[in-house]
C-alpha cells in the first residue's frame, strides 16, 4: 500500500500532470528576475549563499511554483520569503520556476 501511494505521487509530480493553472514559463525572464531578487540569498547560480537558504538550481518546477505560491498566499510562513513573493504575479513564479530547474545540477557520491 505504502508502495502504491510512492508511486502515486512521483506520477502526479511529473510535469505531464501539472495543474491546469501552471504555466510553462521564460528561463531568460527568471533569470533576469532572480538576479535583483533571488540572488542575495539563493546564489546567482541557485546554489544557496546563506546558511538557512535552500539550493533552488535543478529543482522541479512544479515543486518550486507551488512552494513560490504558498509563500505568496502566506499558506507556507517564512518572514523574508513571504515579503519576496508577495508581488509575484503567475508569470514570475512561472519564469522562476523555469530559471532554476533549466540549471544543470550534477551530484557526485563519496567513494566506498
Amino acid at each position: 500500500m505504502r508502495l502504491a501511494r510512492l508511486g502515486l505521487a512521483v506520477l502526479l509530480a511529473s510535469p505531464a500532470f501539472a495543474p491546469a493553472w501552471a504555466q510553462e514559463g521564460d528561463a531568460r525572464a527568471g533569470r533576469r528576475l532572480a538576479g535583483g531578487r533571488c540572488a542575495v540569498c539563493h546564489g546567482n547560480d541557485g546554489i544557496a549563499v546563506q546558511p538557512d537558504a535552500p539550493n533552488l538550481a535543478g529543482q522541479n518546477p512544479a515543486y518550486l511554483a507551488e512552494q513560490l505560491r504558498a509563500f505568496r498566499d502566506k499558506v507556507r510562513l517564512h518572514e523574508q520569503m513571504n515579503l519576496m513573493a508577495a508581488a509575484l504575479s503567475e508569470t514570475d513564479i512561472a519564469n522562476l520556476a523555469a530559471w532554476y530547474a533549466a540549471i544543470e545540477v550534477t551530484a557526485t557520491p563519496p567513494g566506498r
